[in-house]
């Protein structure tokens, strides 16, 4: 199944699309996405710290000028001394804002350069999934990861990074401040603090697992709407349509109470905080006030006591916040475990690989064994292909047909040697492979765009011609369209044999010097397939062509036939073949048969 991911590559053939390399080291790995962006973290960690630290200039100023305003009533001070006061509290409080404008701005640059990196990561991986992924994995989980669980990530990441100093540092800030002023008040104050972050941490467990079954519902409700839609024609024509629609409702319904759960949980820490931190405040409005009072632990001023009670009541704020950030945390923790194990190092696909005319090589198969779970399922597999020739490739259902393209594809292992023009094919890099073969599979993978870009694919091959050679412009004239006309999604506006002819018509576009063609004539009439056949030869001189088929009509015109059967292979002419080989025989005997009757 994953080698449909690999079809489009080799099917581009002489066009390969340069994409952005990800430089992230260990991307399964939180920590590496913070030491790749060190210089803006570094900016982020003085601005950060100027501004936090300034923060504790708001109730020291707002203490003065409340002193300042009682001295004036008491004419122990004028209204110039005000001004002068204001004028330094703006041009203070106006710097510290300045390092909050450059922190924002890079902790911002900072997600976004995250949430890049990250989505480059995840990109490459579900392009290049390997088979135990798309086994375990449902699209709709992947779908969700996908769109939510980076957001999520990069969102912890963020809130980390601007919490630790807008709640940290200040924090720091506030309390030493406080304790400056009397340190016994500040630990009597502070005392219910420690006790909100208690409560928060026993309330961990529960808001990880909501999130987890969150999440888990996301990705079920996704993968429901996906399959409703993908096979929406037939739960119609069995009459499941009523069934699948109440499936879906289920689904919908246990996400949103999930969902409600989820919330309900990350919305407790807050007012837990907020209630808890408060109560330090009716402290300070008795002890405080004794301190004016002069009856206290310290003799302060109407000064003192307003700075105490402001710097305090920002710690309070500032500590609620801090529920966000957990908050946040846990929600990203959630997320990081779902996404981690699709966080790979990134294949190489920065390959630039040109038009230009194909150099005819010849293939070469020396006792070559291979298989998916059985290493030899194929075994002692010997033939040679020269620039020029068809090879038909065929046995009965499951005698491994499609395992000798794969190989030549990267997808199935093998032993033994394969030699392509004079190197070795164990010995060439990606690059010299997809300069060398091109590849079409099963399924189309048709884009859902327009004809045109089908064959293409960006490059400026002549469409039109292509269209003719594969009978398609035929099919266009009988439908009214041109070129230039969608063919909706996956090319779900088109016949199962329009599909693989316009599936064709790309890989003959970028053909290379050896073409690989999984079961091209499947879903395609007769007299057509004698149409494309006859083009094979006519513009195949350069290059070598296997024809992997069930279908045999066409064998006889091949220059040499490979009959898989036994778990082995036999190589030679179809005139030979058919004396040497009772199963060929029979096969193609009987599809003669079955063609005559047709015609008759």
């Amino acid at each position: 199944m994953c080698y449909c991911f690999f079809i489009p590559v080799y099917t581009f053939g002489g066009l390969i699309v340069k994409q952005r390399r990800s430089f992230i080291r260990q991307p399964d790995r939180i920590a590496s996405y913070f030491k790749s962006e060190v210089p803006v973290l570094i900016i982020v960690t003085i601005s950060g710290l100027i501004y936090n630290i300034g923060m504790v200039a708001g109730p020291y100023f707002e203490g003065r000028l409340a002193q300042c305003l009682y001295d004036i009533f008491h004419h122990r001070a004028i209204w110039r001394d005000m001004v002068t006061l204001a004028l330094c509290y703006v041009a203070v409080i106006g710097g510290v804002q300045a390092m909050r404008a450059v922190k924002r701005f890079s902790v911002r640059r900072f997600a976004n350069n995250v949430s890049r990196n990250m989505r480059h990561c995840l990109y490459n991986s579900l392009v290049h999934p390997d088979a135990d992924t798309l086994k375990d994995e449902s699209l709709g989980s992947l779908l969700t990861k996908a769109i939510a669980d980076v957001d999520a990530c990069t969102e912890g990441m963020r809130k980390f990074t601007t919490e630790l100093f807008d709640t940290g540092v200040v924090m720091i800030a506030y309390i030493v401040m406080l304790a400056r002023y009397d340190w016994r008040l500040t630990i009597l104050a502070c005392l219910f603090t420690p006790l909100a972050y208690f409560a928060a941490d026993r309330l961990k467990a529960r808001v990880t697992a909501a999130n987890a079954a969150y999440k888990q519902s996301e990705s079920a409700l996704n993968g429901v709407t996906m399959d409703r839609i993908d096979h929406a024609v037939t739960y119609r024509l069995y009459g499941r349509e009523a069934d699948r629609n109440a499936a879906a409702e289920d689904a919908l319904s246990d996400y949103e109470k999930k969902s409600a759960r989820a919330n309900l949980y990350e919305g407790a820490t807050t007012p837990l905080y907020d209630a808890v931190a408060m109560i330090g405040a009716v402290m300070i409005l008795y002890f405080g006030a004794r301190n004016v009072a002069g009856t206290g632990w310290i003799a302060w001023n109407i000064a003192a006591f307003t700075t105490f009670l402001a710097c305090f009541t920002k710690l309070a704020v500032k500590a609620s916040h801090a529920a966000k950030l957990f908050n946040s945390v846990q929600k990203a923790s959630v997320s990081w475990k779902r996404i981690q194990p699709l966080m790979r190092e990134a294949v190489n696909d920065d390959w630039t690989v040109m038009d230009r005319p194909v150099v005819p090589v010849s293939l070469t198969f020396d006792d070559v064994a291979c298989g998916y779970r059985e290493p030899n399922f194929l075994h002692h597999i010997s033939f040679a292909a020269h620039p020029g020739e068809i090879v038909g490739i065929t046995g009965e259902i499951s005698s491994g047909k499609s395992l000798l393209g794969k190989i030549l594809i990267g997808e199935v292992p093998y032993t033994g040697t394969i030699t392509v023009g004079a190197k070795n094919f164990a010995e060439m890099d990606q690059k010299e492979r997809l300069e060398t073969f091109t590849y079409m599979g099963h399924e189309p993978e048709l884009l859902s765009t327009t004809f045109r870009d089908n064959i293409t694919l960006g490059s400026a091959v002549d469409a039109e011609n292509f269209l003719r050679r594969t009978a398609m412009d035929q099919d266009l004239s009988a439908m009214h369209r041109t070129p230039d006309s969608p063919v909706g999604a996956g090319g779900a506006m088109l016949s199962g044999g329009q599909q693989a002819r316009l599936a064709l018509a790309r890989t003959l576009a970028h053909a290379r010097a050896i073409v690989i063609l999984d079961d091209p004539f499947a879903a395609v009439d007769p007299k057509t397939e004698v149409q494309i056949f006859k083009d094979f030869r006519t513009h195949g001189k350069n290059q070598t062509l296997l024809l992997i088929s069930h279908r045999l009509a066409h064998f006889p015109e091949c220059d040499h036939v490979l009959y898989l059967h036994d778990g082995t292979g036999t190589f030679l002419t179809h005139t030979a073949m058919l004396e040497a080989e009772p199963g060929y025989r029979s096969l193609y005997l009987k599809q003669t048969l079955e063609g005559d009757r047709h015609e008759n």
